[in-house]
């Protein structure tokens, strides 16, 4: 990942379906308008459609497979489209996947429902031979035969077996059960065996918490040896790391549900890698540094017998990479990446080529992210530092992520947000530094899913006047559509007008504007939304979600909706993201009323004594910031805010804003509760009482202080929502009462 996803997670999931037909703007408007409504936005499926879930390529590359559910999710089939021909065929039908792979309306519990979906737990793996599937039905694993059609279950505990990955010669399956490592044969009849035996609760083998799968994008902690014969694995350990009370209010006697949730400043739980052997027996322990207060964010094998891992600090401003011998258990720092003026980044970046003897290095060097190579001695990796031999690509744009390597071309693919930040292409380049080479073409924002022999992938596509679609693609010929969205352009849409502000410091920021239909008549009240924060964008040429069509209903009732992307906001280089280092708010409302002004000037008919402001997660922060910090809106809407970053978690607040025993004033400054009795305009706040990444305590003592301010306020509390406050009926809800505040304060 680029970067946390923090206060990321319910952008990330409104921007599903945002912009709003442009191109057929002018069909639209003489065409007969169908009426669209907040039920139908939020509708399950939405107005587009449920787009596929869980695509994966088969190991030998020749597939790509994905589950298609009706809009409700409650129906759905395992699809595979031809990696040559785009054709598709149902691999496990309804009825069988309904018991391999419930739809996630059968997980009762709201916040492992989220989890799920939040973290995009795989349904199903393919086997390294591509003639199995093995499906977590809700815990228990079964192997599914492509051939002949047949499930057997693999597993039968009580307790959940997660994260079941096959051993690289697929005759051995592992996975986690009640925080241990476990491993068992796919063949003959012997059962199932322990790796670790740890039985403290707090000791997690190969288990991902909560902060490092949020903040960190760790999505495993456990790998498998080329050779089959070890596994690395991750050992946390949360003994010091303080619980947070996740209560449910609505049963007779409420229940109490402790996260382990490390705050800013808190301890955070320890971590040492342990390699141990397939067939069991002592875990071989691994030192790298003498520092404990660490993060190990990413590790693996660079091949037999051989492995890597990163060490960052806690300060987040330093990363070292160490290759590992595995038998010995020696290590070696072989790089060190610094950023003593913003952080480092935690990618998924690195790649060691199959030569054995290079690597592929991501970095903010230069002020940009951009690709290196490295070598290495394959005799003994641990004899010398790693060399630099090439910068493989520059200029003044971000690559977001690499996304194959081809070995036999030396080729790499990465996507990138070259020529515009608003837009996200699909590029390859040599790894002699050659070649360099864009594969998508049309504008908006591309995604790419590589096989693993890199000669196919998917590519998601969308753009403001397209909803998503997906494709299979040959490297070096055709693409195939093998999903579209429904069309919205009978909705009657408005197209979106882009617009260049400049910064006090003459840093360029991207904004956007809605305004409704000509001939509305008299002043237009605008509604300014709002993110601002390090983990996100909001103008972006890309399809939007739930909250820009819910924008296109305001603007059909008169209202003018504007988005500015202020500085801290991320891909945009280091300078442009570190200008919030040290501090929340002020650099990002001082970009917001500036750019704000100067719209005001550029547009007369928008009402500047008719303003407001709203957002979600650090856009709800920010409009709280904005509304206790000036008086230029009317009325805000904060939806889950962080209301003093003391509350957040340690990784994400930290990384920005340091300790707060070393930054006292920058955390003093941006405390919400603290500036309470500065509240100017009318506003409504909302929260879900299960939310366990923006915790309900935010709300909490912004109301105590509100309260004790004699400021007046609406508040709106989703019992056992999460921080997406996800489900039909609470969305409506929710975005009804928005829109009966805005047209009641602004209107």
């Amino acid at each position: 990942m680029k970067r946390s996803l923090a206060l990321l997670l319910v952008f990330t999931g409104l921007m599903l379906a945002r912009g709003a037909a442009q191109s057929t703007a002018a069909q639209s408007q003489s065409a007969a308008r169908k009426p669209f409504t907040i039920e139908a936005i939020f509708a399950e499926g939405g107005l587009t459609g449920r787009v596929p879930e869980n695509v994966k390529w088969s190991p030998d590359g020749s597939k790509v497979s994905f589950v298609q559910r009706d809009d409700a999710g409650e129906h759905g089939q395992l699809w595979y489209a031809d990696a040559a021909t785009g054709e598709k065929k149902v691999l496990v039908s309804e009825a069988k996947l309904a018991l391999l792979s419930p739809p996630l309306s059968k997980v009762k519990d709201e916040r492992e429902k989220e989890r799920l979906a939040r973290y995009h737990v795989a349904a199903y793996v393919w086997s390294p031979d591509s003639k199995q599937l093995l499906f977590d039905s809700q815990g228990q694993l079964w192997l599914y035969n492509v051939e002949n059609g047949t499930a057997v279950q693999f597993t039968s505990a009580p307790e959940a077996s997660q994260d079941p990955k096959f051993s690289p010669d697929g005759s051995h399956l592992a996975y986690v059960r009640k925080h241990n490592l476990y491993v068992r044969p796919l063949a003959g009849n012997k059962g199932e065996r322990q790796l670790t035996k740890d039985k403290d609760e707090n000791l997690l083998d190969g288990e991902v918490d909560w902060v490092y799968a949020e903040e960190l994008g760790v999505r495993s902690n456990y790998f498998w040896s080329p050779d089959n014969r070890e596994i690395v694995f991750l050992q946390m350990d949360e003994t010091q790391v303080p619980a947070y009370p996740i209560t449910d209010w609505l049963p007779t006697h409420p229940k109490v549900d402790p996260e382990k949730y490390p705050k800013a400043g808190d301890p955070n739980p320890g971590v040492r890698l342990g390699v141990v052997g397939a067939d069991g027996g002592k875990t071989k322990w691994i030192s790298l540094t003498k520092e404990n207060d660490i993060y190990i964010p990413r590790f693996g094998w660079v091949g037999p017998g051989m492995m890597w891992a990163q060490v960052l600090n806690r300060a987040q401003d330093k990363m070292d990479l160490y290759f590992v011998d595995a038998h010995s258990g020696k290590s070696r720092k072989v790089l060190t990446e610094t950023c003593p003026d913003a952080w480092v980044n935690v990618t998924d970046d690195f790649h060691a080529l199959k030569s054995g003897d290079r690597f592929i290095w991501s970095s903010w060097r230069d002020g940009h992210t951009h690709l290196y190579l490295y070598s290495f001695d394959k005799q003994n990796p641990l004899a010398a530092d790693a060399k630099l031999d090439r910068q493989l690509e520059q200029g003044e744009y971000e690559v977001l992520g690499v996304e194959g390597v081809d070995d036999d071309s030396g080729t790499i693919f990465f996507t990138a947000n070259k020529d515009d930040p608003r837009q996200t292409h699909i590029f390859s380049v040599k790894v002699d530094g050659t070649g360099f080479s864009k594969l998508s073409h049309e504008e908006g924002t591309y995604t790419a899913n590589f096989a693993d022999d890199t000669k196919h992938y998917v590519e998601d596509y969308s753009n403001v006047l397209t909803p998503p679609r997906m494709s299979v693609c040959a490297v070096a010929g055709p693409c195939h559509r093998i999903f579209e969205s429904r069309s919205v352009a009978e909705y009657g849409l408005s197209p979106l007008k882009y617009m260049e502000f400049k910064a006090e410091d003459g840093e360029t920021l991207y904004g956007q504007l809605l305004l409704p239909a000509e001939g509305t008549g008299g002043r237009i009240p605008l509604i300014v939304s709002v993110y601002g924060g390090p983990a996100g964008q909001l103008v972006k040429n890309s399809w939007g979600g739930g909250t820009e069509l819910f924008h296109q209903l305001l603007a059909q009732l008169g209202f003018a909706i504007f988005s500015v992307d202020n500085r801290g906001t991320p891909d945009r280089g280091r300078k442009f993201s570190a200008a919030i280092r040290r501090q929340f708010g002020g650099i990002e409302l001082k970009d917001q009323l500036t750019s704000l002004n100067s719209l005001l000037g550029q547009f007369p008919q928008l009402d500047k004594q008719r303003v407001g402001v709203w957002g979600w997660s650090n856009g709800a922060s920010m409009t709280l910031f904005s509304m206790t910090h000036s008086d230029v809106f009317k009325a805000g809407v904060a939806v889950a805010p962080v209301t003093d970053w003391h509350n957040y978690d340690s990784i994400y607040t930290e990384r920005y804003m340091g300790l707060p025993k070393d930054n006292v004033k920058g955390y003093e400054d941006s405390s919400m509760p603290k500036a309470a009795k500065d509240l100017h305009g009318a506003l409504l706040m909302a929260h879900g009482s299960s939310d366990d990444n923006v915790h309900l305590q935010n709300s909490i003592q912004m109301i105590d202080a509100l309260v004790k301010a004699e400021k007046q306020f609406r508040l709106m509390v989703y019992p056992n929502k999460t921080h997406s406050i996800s489900g039909a009926a609470a969305r409506t809800h929710l975005f009804h009462m928005m829109q009966e505040h805005w047209e009641r304060e602004l209107k």
